[in-house]
């Protein structure tokens, strides 16, 4: 009985450490759908706005665009999790 039960702690304890490291993972993926389409659209518009003396047309331009990019990246980030749930 008593080896029963600490096999069965210890596999929840495994678990619960595979969840927390999933987690994390989870949030630095989301993190760099975010970071990365507005570091690299925003530079992009900032480069158009020196070239063509816009500013700051072409970044916020980019800025608009990197939020779209990204919400369409998380949403097709979590409904992928939600469906494998």
């Amino acid at each position: 009985m008593f080896k029963e039960d600490l096999k069965r702690n210890n596999k929840e304890m495994k678990n619960t450490k595979t969840d927390k490291v999933s987690v994390f993972s989870l949030a630095f993926e989301l993190g760099y759908i975010v970071a990365i389409p507005i570091v690299v659209l925003a530079l992009t518009g900032r480069m158009i706005d020196k070239k063509l003396d816009s500013s700051p047309w072409f970044l916020l331009l980019g800025i608009v665009i990197s939020i779209i990019v990204s919400t369409y990246w998380i949403y097709k980030k979590t409904s992928a999790i939600i469906d494998n749930k």
